[in-house]
Formats: C-alpha cells, sequence, structure tokens
C-alpha cells in the first residue's frame, strides 16, 4: 500500500505534480488535476465549434437557400452536437471514463421519468419536425387555424412553438401540436389568391347588367388578375335579394393585399349600381296574424 502511494505521485501529470508541490495530497491532485482537464477541454472543443463548425453550417444552408425556418432547428441541433461531443470529448480527456456508457445508465434510469412528464414537450417537439419535413407555413406567412378562431403572421418557428402576430397586434405562441392535429389554412402558399363576394340586387333589377358591372369593376382594379378572368355567378335566391358571387384573383397574395384588395373593389362596385341604379336591399320582415280579444275589451283607447 505504501509503495503505491509513493508511486502515485509519478502518475501525475504536468498539473497534479505542479499541484503536489503546493502541499496537495496525491489523491487530491489526481482529482484537481482531471477537473480541469476536463473545463479545459469542454471550453475550447467549445468554442471551436462555435467559432468554426456552426458558421460553417450556416454557410451551407445559405448556399442551399433553406428557408429561415427551416436554418433555426438545425442550428440549434448543431448546437446541441457542438454540446454534446465537447462534453464527449472532455470525459475522456480527463479520463472520467467512457462518456457513452456512463450517459446508458443515466439514461436508462431517467427514461420513463422524463418521458411521463415530458409527453407534451415531446408530442410538440414531434409537431415541430413536422412542420420543418413538410413545410406547412413559412416565416411570413399569414395562416388561420382552429375552424378560423385564431389567425395572423407567422413570425418565429421552434421546435416546440411558433409565435404568430395577430391582425390586432398580439403576439400569440402556439404549441406546434396545435397546428399539426388540426386543419390548417395558409391562404398565401401558392403565388394567387382567389377571393368570392357576394353582391345582393333586387329581384327587379337586371341581372346581366349587373353581372357587367361587377366584371368591369374587378379589370379595372390594377391588383386583379386578368387571367384567371373573373367571373359572376348566381348562386343565391334569398328573401330580399337575389345572391351574385364574385370570383376573383389576386398576386402574391398577403392578408393586407387581400383585405385592402376586397375593400376598394366592393367600394367600386357599390358606387357603380348607385349610378345606374341598382338596388342592394336590405331584409324585410312582414309580420302576418289576427288579434283575438275578449268579451268586453277595446283596443281603442277613449279620448280624454
Amino acid at each position: 500500500m505504501s509503495g503505491w502511494v509513493e508511486l502515485l505521485p509519478q502518475a501525475l501529470g504536468p498539473i497534479g505534480r505542479g499541484l503536489a508541490g503546493f502541499g496537495f495530497t496525491a489523491a487530491q491532485a489526481a482529482a484537481a488535476e482531471s477537473a480541469i482537464k476536463f473545463v479545459i477541454a469542454l471550453v475550447v472543443i467549445w468554442l471551436v465549434g462555435r467559432i468554426v463548425l456552426l458558421p460553417l453550417v450556416r454557410r451551407a444552408l445559405d448556399r442551399r437557400e433553406i428557408d429561415e425556418h427551416a436554418q433555426n432547428p438545425l442550428l440549434m441541433l448543431t448546437r446541441f452536437g457542438i454540446g454534446f461531443g465537447a462534453v464527449a470529448v472532455a470525459f475522456g480527456f480527463a479520463d472520467y471514463g467512457n462518456f457513452l456508457v456512463s450517459m446508458a445508465g443515466i439514461a436508462a434510469a431517467g427514461a420513463l421519468a422524463i418521458g411521463l412528464a415530458m409527453q407534451d414537450v415531446i408530442s410538440n417537439f414531434v409537431a415541430g419536425v413536422f412542420i420543418y419535413t413538410d413545410k406547412p407555413f413559412r416565416i411570413g406567412d399569414w395562416i388561420e387555424w382552429d375552424d378560423g378562431t385564431y389567425s395572423g403572421t407567422v413570425e418565429d418557428i421552434s421546435l416546440r412553438v411558433t409565435r404568430v402576430r395577430t391582425f390586432d397586434n398580439e403576439l400569440l405562441t402556439v404549441p406546434n401540436s396545435a397546428l399539426t392535429d388540426g386543419v390548417l389554412k395558409n391562404p398565401v402558399d401558392a403565388d394567387k389568391l382567389r377571393l368570392k363576394f357576394v353582391f345582393g340586387i333586387g329581384y327587379d333589377d337586371d341581372i346581366e347588367r349587373a353581372t357587367e358591372i361587377i366584371v368591369e369593376e374587378a379589370k379595372r382594379h390594377p391588383d386583379i388578375m386578368d387571367d384567371p378572368a373573373p367571373s359572376v355567378r348566381l348562386t343565391e335566391l334569398g328573401n330580399s335579394d337575389v345572391g351574385l358571387q364574385s370570383r376573383f384573383w389576386i398576386v402574391n397574395p398577403s392578408r393586407a393585399d387581400f383585405v385592402r384588395t376586397r375593400g376598394e373593389y366592393v367600394t367600386a362596385v357599390k358606387q357603380r349600381f348607385d349610378e345606374e341604379g341598382i338596388d342592394i336591399p336590405y331584409p324585410v320582415r312582414t309580420l302576418e296574424g289576427g288579434l283575438n280579444l275578449e268579451s268586453g275589451q277595446s283596443v281603442v283607447q277613449p279620448a280624454e
């Protein structure tokens, strides 16, 4: 035993022998030396990864013209990989043994508890992976979900949540699973968008003339496409009006363009209807029935 104690300082590295010279015991010097090696290796590898590897990955993604929403999770995984690799290498450099073998025991012990506690987190993470691979929307897109209850413009996509700015300037932090479990509407996914609006005219008005006005005003608007051409169909016979549905297309749609274009177009059609004497009637209610009076009662009030 005494021989092992005498030989132990000789097995120390330069750091351990230096610490032993300051009065540390061999065991203390060995422990301190391993800790210092671990920290040095961890910091060096982490810095090299952040300074060299991460910019290389970012440039590679830019060269492939990958969207911003797809780059964010990939860069996050790269940072995680750098950190994991730094810990693994530092573990071996400090003579702590095989990092992966040590982690296997820890992972086996905590896997069940973590899985039960993080069901929602894991579900949102998997949904985030699907959003990355399927690309149902991108940053800057206008989306609607939950049967149109929520809508807004996508500001950020992460592996757990998506942040959406509503048109009232409210920021919604939405779990990714909420966007993948139901129907998601992305009106601006293509390079054009078809809009519809129903104009109600009176039963005595000229349907053909009203149709001509609706099409003419669509052709006059600079933001409404000529191809596909605007069209009008009689779609409703209401209680007080005849419904003419206008269908027209706009290019490079956004929610702001959609609201502005439709508002300007509907205003122009309404002005033309007024000039041409075409009525846009309002609903009329007709009440029918009788009034039963008991004997001796009158609806006429005597004059005072």
